[in-house]
């Protein structure tokens, strides 16, 4: 994430989708009858999503976007568990993540930005509280232990715990060496838009089992293989909002083949 509010694109978003292998999903569209302006990436197990947008335009407050990751702490009873894929489609139309029956739902931590900036609301899980973080301006980092990895309830695994930390310390120093692109709606293709950075979005060169991947894929001994599944890239300014995605994983040294998202 990059927030620069002087710039004419003042906010950026990355995000990785990192999920078992085995689940199924669609391409980003619009997707949801009863929302039907709402634009993301559609969950076929749940029907949710880890990412939506809403474009805004006349009449409305302008773009808003909203980003899923999946949080560490207490799960939700089995019985009357929600699924977490609803809330980003909530709260890109506005509605009320605290009023809701936070017991119900899995820990989370969801991004809600607005070209005005972002800011992240946790959730540790059943009888914890709601924990909402405003994220400052450059660059910030959001794991699934949270902004920063300082979220109240963490992982207990000192391995998880490790891959993070040596994931957003090499990206946060790659994306900081490089100009900050300020992608337009209108650039033609996604290494017009975003320039220096995309290469680095698409995974660095790492290999998928480096300690430091972030276009990765795994085995955590249950046998499931675990991975990327998908990369979005958006910037939202006063022209709107760029989308670009792409599915994942990328090789090192080959290509992603990006499409522009039309919100």
């Amino acid at each position: 994430m990059s927030i620069e509010p002087a710039s004419a694109v003042p906010v950026l978003l990355l995000s990785v989708r990192d999920e078992y292998a085995g689940r199924r999903w669609a391409p980003p569209g619009r997707h949801w009858p009863a929302q039907p302006s709402a634009v993301g990436g559609l969950d076929l197990v749940a029907g949710g999503t880890w990412l939506a947008v809403e474009p805004g335009g006349a009449g409305t407050p302008g773009p808003v976007a909203a980003c899923l990751l999946n949080g560490f702490g207490t799960p939700a009873p089995a019985e009357g568990r929600l699924s977490r894929g609803e809330l980003p489609l909530l709260a890109v139309r506005g509605g009320r993540i605290d009023e809701r029956d936070l017991d119900r739902y899995d820990p989370f931590h969801l991004v809600v930005l607005r070209p005005a900036g972002a800011h992240v609301l946790s959730w540790g899980g059943s009888g914890g509280r709601l924990v909402g973080t405003e994220l400052p301006a450059g660059l910030s980092v959001i794991l699934n232990d949270g902004p920063e990895g300082l979220a109240e309830s963490r992982t207990t695994s000192e391995r998880i715990r490790t891959l993070m930390a040596a994931r957003a310390a090499h990206f946060r120093a790659r994306f900081a060496a490089e100009p900050r692109p300020e992608p337009r709606p209108g650039a033609a293709t996604a290494e017009q838009a975003w320039g220096g950075w995309l290469p680095i979005v698409t995974g660095d060169g790492l290999a998928l089992d480096d300690s430091a991947a972030l276009v990765q894929r795994r085995e955590f001994g249950d046998g499931r293989l675990w991975g990327s599944s998908s990369i979005s890239l958006l910037a939202l300014g006063g022209g709107g909002v760029r989308y670009d995605f792409a599915a994942a994983p990328v090789e090192p040294g080959g290509r992603a083949d990006w499409r522009r998202v039309e919100p």
